[in-house]
């Protein structure tokens, strides 16, 4: 394909996934099913080029920075304090999966032999960053379900291709349970290693830049910083990835400058909903030389068909058996365990969150050209991937059904405006101490009134039948800025300024208004 083919392919790939995405919002479909319905219909169009996936591309291109932007986003602090369960779902269950699903399919599959039928269990097993973020962010689900489920799906990408390394040894020579477990510990060990080392050597750097367009261009290579050395060292660069999105996203107060993080959360949110989404339709343009090889490979569609049910439940079902045991172990187990552990409720709605996407389709790939049934089995993963986002469709139902208390959201809110009023308090102490008499009165009666606003509210609340004042104050004063952005660009239409004063008078205006959204009192979402 030459050059202007390319740009051409590449704009109207963003052009289809961008309306898609946004017209299955608006109507309140699954973004991730049309898309790759809209792929899979789009490959049978003649004179469509067939696409086949580059494993390569995936893991080294794609796979890093989306991992990262949701890792920078996650809180460290609840993957600490839920380490545990985290743990248990991202290494137990993937390793359970993997014997499960591999065994179920060996048995279906009679031409398939043990370690290739392992091989694909490794393939299926991990959950999809991206997918399950975007259903537990659209859901309201409780905080601790949220944190299991976003901790799970970051880290067991590491543990299933550990797993799926050795399978495909398995398949090409004999290897020993010894060097399995030691690949598997030298990939974690040199993993959170390198993931450490780049986020602590990267916070250092960062901490003495003062331009936001610097701190950016680094952050933006930093999935790459953290990947690649940790395998080339034979450790897990997923792990790497994700120990430096950790890291940084934790120290980011304290090294980077208030525009620079604005920055950097817009850079990555469009970064991130760009390659998240555009993968999908990616899988689904795949369909037609995934179903044409499978085709060839000689099983009849009958086989198929039950071959495709048998793994589909094989995979629910794992999953399904290991929350009840491990629910059953945090409710009736040690009294540790059972200060730290989730009733019945969440543990079924952790196992209906079982979705598979882009590492599932990137790893059967891997899978060496001497597998048995190579081609079957990469069709077979683009059932398991489609089955589970149809599976994700029934959550909502699940979640009312189980009646999961959502978030708080005016305790939260409440804590985040005692937060702020402690804070302003901090920094009245902190005015205090500066002030040196020279400064013009208004200054300081101005940093003042902003200053005790907050607490004065919380200490003296509005009567019950009165408008909150915090809410009056958000309110009105969103008013104003709407006000006071049509006069500048009024001004700016008439030519009475100049363009740099334009500019900055309207960022200036539209950085109060988003604090204002960030300290307000947030509402559920519709």
């Amino acid at each position: 394909m030459d050059p202007v083919a390319t740009i051409v392919w590449i704009v109207s790939f963003v052009l289809v996934t961008v309306t898609v995405t946004g017209l299955s919002r608006r109507v309140g479909w699954s973004a991730p099913v049309v898309l790759v319905a809209v792929g899979a219909i789009v490959s049978y169009i003649p004179g469509v080029p067939q696409v086949q996936i580059q494993p390569e591309i995936i893991l080294y291109g794609l796979l890093p920075p989306l991992l990262f932007a949701a890792a920078i986003q996650t809180s460290f602090v609840d993957v600490r304090a839920r380490r545990d369960g985290i743990l248990l779902l991202s290494v137990g269950l993937v390793v359970f999966t993997v014997i499960v699903v591999g065994f179920a399919t060996w048995l279906v599959v009679p031409t398939l032999t043990l370690a290739a039928a392992f091989a694909f269990g490794a393939v299926v097993a991990p959950t999809d960053t991206v997918a399950v973020t975007a259903v537990a962010g659209r859901l309201h689900l409780p905080r601790r379900l949220v944190t299991l489920l976003e901790g799970e799906s970051l880290l067991n990408d590491a543990t299933a291709l550990v797993a799926l390394n050795a399978t495909i040894a398995a398949i090409v020579s004999v290897v020993n349970p010894i060097a399995i477990a030691t690949d598997f510990v030298l990939a974690v060990v040199v993993g959170v290693a390198v993931g450490l080392l780049v986020g602590y050597v990267l916070s250092t750097i960062r901490k003495q830049l003062r331009a936001p367009v610097l701190d950016t261009s680094i952050g933006l290579i930093t999935p790459y910083l953290a990947f690649i050395p940790a395998q080339f060292l034979h450790g897990s660069g997923i792990l790497a990835v994700v120990v430096a999105g950790l890291y940084l996203g934790y120290r980011s107060p304290t090294i980077q400058t208030a525009e620079a993080r604005i920055a950097e959360t817009i850079n990555w949110r469009t970064i991130s909903f760009l390659l998240e989404n555009a993968v999908f339709l990616f899988i689904g343009l795949e369909l037609a030389g995934i179903a044409t090889g499978a085709f060839n490979s000689g099983i009849t569609i009958g086989r198929t068909i039950v071959t495709s049910i048998v793994v589909l439940v094989a995979l629910f079902v794992a999953r399904f058996v290991w929350m009840i045991l491990t629910t059953a172990l945090y409710r009736y187990g040690p009294q540790r365990l059972r200060e730290r552990g989730w009733n019945w409720a969440t543990g079924i709605a952790v196992s209906f969150a079982g979705i598979r996407g882009v590492v599932t389709l990137a790893a059967v790939f891997l899978l060496p050209p001497g597998t048995p049934d190579r081609e079957f089995l990469q069709f077979l993963a683009f059932i398991v991937v489609v089955g589970t986002l149809l599976e994700g469709l029934a959550l909502p139902w699940v979640i009312r059904r189980l009646k999961l208390p959502p978030p708080d959201f005016q305790q939260e809110s409440g804590e985040m405006q005692r937060l702020l009023a402690e804070a302003q308090t901090a920094g009245l102490a902190k005015l205090e101490q500066e002030v040196t008499g020279d400064e013009d009165q208004r200054v300081v009666e101005r940093l003042r009134i902003n200053a005790v606003f907050l607490a004065d509210a919380l200490e003296n609340p509005t009567p019950p039948d009165g408008e909150d004042a915090a809410i009056a104050y958000q309110r009105l004063r969103r008013s104003m800025i709407k006000a006071e952005r049509s006069a500048v660009l009024e001004a700016r239409s008439e030519g009475r300024y100049q363009e740099l004063a334009v500019r900055s008078v309207l960022a200036f205006l539209d950085a109060e208004e988003s604090a204002l959204k960030s300290s307000g009192p947030r509402k559920p979402m519709a």
